[in-house]
């Protein structure tokens, strides 16, 4: 599955729009990292712990775009689109939309 933030893919032609689709997970925080975070938060760096937490929460978000634009036939996913929100206190939700789409062969 070609997926792309541009709204077209080069060297190919958009044949149909699908329709948007759309992949989520909401991801909690971890005690563990909570701890660290709030260390490294008086002497400062990068709080790695929550990074691989999104990341890890992107490539899932990706993957379930992806599976949905398969259940509709679509041969790739044009115009995506990345949000967050805090869901309640300590989670987040990641959530990446964009627009499935057939090619021409």
């Amino acid at each position: 599955m070609i997926y792309s933030t541009t709204e077209s893919i080069p060297g190919k032609e958009i044949e149909e729009i699908v329709g948007v689709v759309t992949g989520n997970v909401v991801q909690a925080k971890h005690i563990g990292r909570d701890i660290m975070a709030g260390l490294k938060s008086i002497v400062g760096g990068e709080i790695r712990g929550y990074t691989e937490m999104l990341t890890d929460a992107r490539d899932i978000a990706i993957q379930r775009l992806v599976e949905n634009a398969q259940e509709k036939g679509a041969d790739a996913v044009v115009g995506i689109r990345f949000t967050t929100s805090a869901i309640m206190d300590g989670s987040s939700e990641i959530m990446v939309f964009g627009t499935a789409v057939k090619l021409k062969k």
